[in-house]
């Protein structure tokens, strides 16, 4: 899909005589549409199950919320944390949102910072290994009781961020960059296929930016509203 959204952009850009967008600049741009596009996901589907509650949204084909869900929850993985100090857990660099912490196959429960003292204090309330908690910190998962040490005994399962995106290219063919997948270091986008026209949308409004034409920006935002007012 990457070759196919820079193809659309560079011809809408050179439809005008916009100006040439460098694989590097593409990529750069690409990384960060895509990330705008996976957060935007989760906003969209919080807007729509507030709709459903609301008996303002619609089932089956029409369920929105249902096809956003499934867009997240591909990006789904778990991993054991490395133990880096007595109770504490180093979390994966990629994740983005934790789903569940499970110690030993049993659920763990999330303690906010502020809490977690008063709940030490007393016996009656302190985790224990029958049932554990944890305090996140950042990107480190401190394990309650503390004598959870252990290296793999954590297990957390989160949704990760996308990997970034990579149009490689081997050679010039006139000057023209010429797109090969087989190097090292591509990568497609990991969003659905029809996400393509917000993927080039958001692109067009990076690229007007950086080449300071406002109406290739002002296209770019232009059609990202007609999509959002059409699945709205």
């Amino acid at each position: 899909m990457i070759n196919s959204v820079r193809n659309t952009v560079l011809a809408v850009l050179n439809k005008n005589n916009y100006g040439y967008l460098s694989p590097s600049d593409f990529n750069l741009f690409a990384k960060q549409a895509q990330l705008d596009l996976f957060e935007d996901a989760f906003y969209e589907y919080n807007y729509q199950i507030n709709k459903e509650n609301a008996r303002q949204s619609g089932t089956g084909y029409a369920n929105i919320s249902k096809s956003l869900l499934e867009v997240i929850e591909g990006f789904s993985d778990s991993a054991n944390p490395t133990n880096v100090s007595q109770n504490k857990y180093l979390l994966p660099d990629d994740w983005y949102f934790i789903n569940d912490v499970y110690y030993n196959n049993k659920t763990v429960e999330k303690i906010s910072a502020s809490k977690i003292r008063r709940l030490l204090n007393s016996n009656l309330t302190a985790p224990t290994i029958q049932f554990p908690a944890y305090v996140l910190k950042g990107n480190i998962l401190d394990a309650y009781p503390d004598s959870i040490t252990g290296a793999g005994e954590v297990e957390v399962n989160y949704i990760r961020y996308p990997k970034v995106p990579n149009w490689t290219y081997n050679s010039l063919i006139e000057g023209t960059p010429f797109f090969n997948p087989s190097q090292v270091g591509y990568q497609d986008f990991e969003l659905p296929a029809d996400y393509e026209p917000d993927l080039v949308n958001k692109i067009l409004q990076y690229a007007g930016v950086s080449i300071r034409e406002n109406t290739v920006t002002n296209f770019g935002i232009a059609q990202e509203q007609q999509e959002n007012n059409d699945e709205r």
